[in-house]
């Protein structure tokens, strides 16, 4: 992030030291005082300093959006993988129950191994006889 603001100031003073439309000239004469300040041709600093504040605000408001989306830019709709629910059984042992894509399934996680414990097959209401 800090980069990201790093390049953006040096961008926009980049474009302001192109923006100038004045150039002063010295002056050693009377026949200098007539015109000591000489509007300079051109000018197309400007637009390129809008242009690039203006991409450095859309920058700035995709990393916020991304950073505050917990899917970042893909919608909850497009994930295929979630965590229905967790349960903790006491010294790093946890049952999962994963869903995939509609399917569920029952995992268990232990210091450095994961099964696959059964696919939960039926309605998630379903009670087992």
């Amino acid at each position: 992030m800090r980069r990201f603001l790093l390049a953006v100031a040096v961008l926009a003073l980049a474009a302001s030291a192109a923006a100038e439309d004045t150039v002063i000239y010295p002056h050693s004469g009377p026949a200098a005082a007539q015109s000591p300040v000489a509007p300079r041709a051109g000018g197309a600093g400007t637009p390129l300093l809008v242009l690039a504040l203006a991409a450095a605000g859309a920058g700035g408001w995709l990393l916020w959006r991304q950073r505050r989306s917990p899917s970042g830019f893909a919608g909850r709709e497009a994930r295929k993988l979630a965590v229905a629910e967790s349960r903790a059984l006491g010294n790093r042992q946890y049952l999962v129950v994963a869903d995939y894509d509609g399917r569920k399934f029952l995992i268990g996680v232990c210091p450095g191994r994961i099964d696959l414990l059964a696919p939960l097959d039926g309605p998630a209401g379903a009670k087992a006889p």
